[in-house]
């Protein structure tokens, strides 16, 4: 299936005060409206690419998730916590770079977001069903009518709903009182530090303009720190 976003080339993103990466601006504004854009970076991107993987066991096509998106890669740093990506022709799965995901909602109604959206809804009811002895069946209009409860509070507070959470709503979604094997702490603490993205790797030109912007870097601060702990071990 072709993208319907073909003359999308570049978007300018920031980074929110939510740790999150939004639009600013794209190169076709006639059919993007940017104000309250949201883009998945990489860290997330990978994270949901381990989500949908139990999905593939009950029938869900992994290519419905690249269809959905539209990827971008760093062209390079405008300061001010605002960075320049390029679209590139690239699977989410497959790509050897860290990769920027836009959300393809040209078509809100009928798009290919739009039924990503309905597919690991439905898949993750099933999943669930098989997983846990529930007394009656989950249902599709429940899980939907229970995130849509909690995605209009957010409305009604006049905050944008960005797209990670639009999605992780569902593919973590597990009704009240059952817990998963995966549910133990461990999850919530992954969570938290995808909300902490930082910048991938850019070409060589770029690198020394980010280097200088605390904001954008991706794991120094967690070197330096392992690098301080050998050198007092070896102290010790």
């Amino acid at each position: 299936m072709a993208k319907s976003s073909t003359t999308l080339d570049w978007c300018i993103v920031r980074l929110g005060e939510d740790h999150n990466w939004w639009v600013n601006e794209v190169s076709d504004p006639v059919r993007w409206d940017v104000d309250g854009l949201s883009i998945v970076d990489p860290r997330q991107v990978d994270y949901l690419v381990e989500l949908v993987e139990p999905l593939r066991d009950y029938g869900f096509d992994q290519d419905t998730l690249d269809i959905a998106f539209i990827p971008f890669r760093i062209d390079k740093d405008l300061g001010d916590g605002r960075v320049r990506l390029k679209r590139v022709k690239e699977s989410l799965f497959d790509s050897e770079d860290k990769l920027f995901a836009l959300s393809d909602i040209v078509d809100d109604e009928n798009g290919p977001y739009v039924d990503l959206l309905d597919y690991i809804t439905r898949y993750r009811v099933k999943m669930l069903n098989d997983i846990f002895d529930f007394e009656s069946k989950l249902t599709v209009d429940e899980v939907e009518d229970e995130i849509r409860e909690d995605q209009n509070a957010s409305f009604i507070e006049s905050k944008a709903l960005h797209t990670f959470d639009e999605l992780t709503a569902i593919l973590d979604y597990v009704p009240a009182g059952w817990e998963t094997d995966d549910e133990d702490g461990e999850t919530s603490s992954d969570e938290e530090d995808i909300g902490d993205t930082d910048l991938p790797d850019i070409d060589e030109e770029d690198e020394k303009s980010l280097k200088g912007d605390a904001s954008l870097k991706w794991d120094d601060d967690e070197e330096e720190d392992e690098e301080k702990e050998g050198e007092d071990e070896k102290r010790g």
